[in-house]
């Protein structure tokens, strides 16, 4: 064999153990733990809160009117009431 087809071959299996590579699927896969209903609601509590501070960061910079701003306020304010109180509903029945 002369050196030019040694370098395709050597070429086209280097090529091929780069694409298994990137592409294979490894053997071994993550395992996540399942998340309850109580720790999503609370994951969302926190989001909720973060967007008040927020919606009140964005309107004491001018970013909305009177209106908007108490229209969002009250949806937010809404959303963590029902969010809080099915968190208290979840933990009194668990404990």
């Amino acid at each position: 064999m002369s050196l030019e087809v040694l370098v395709y071959i050597f070429a086209g299996l280097f090529s091929l153990a780069i694409f298994l590579f990137i592409f294979y699927p490894a053997g071994e896969s993550v395992e996540t733990e399942d998340k309850t209903r109580l720790a999503y609601l609370h994951e969302r509590k926190e989001v909720v809160y973060e967007n008040l501070r927020d919606l009140n960061f964005e309107h004491k910079a001018g970013k909305f009117t009177e209106a908007d701003f108490e229209a969002m306020r009250q949806n937010m304010e809404a959303e963590a009431a029902r969010i809080l109180a099915e968190i208290e509903t979840l933990e009194t029945v668990t404990a």
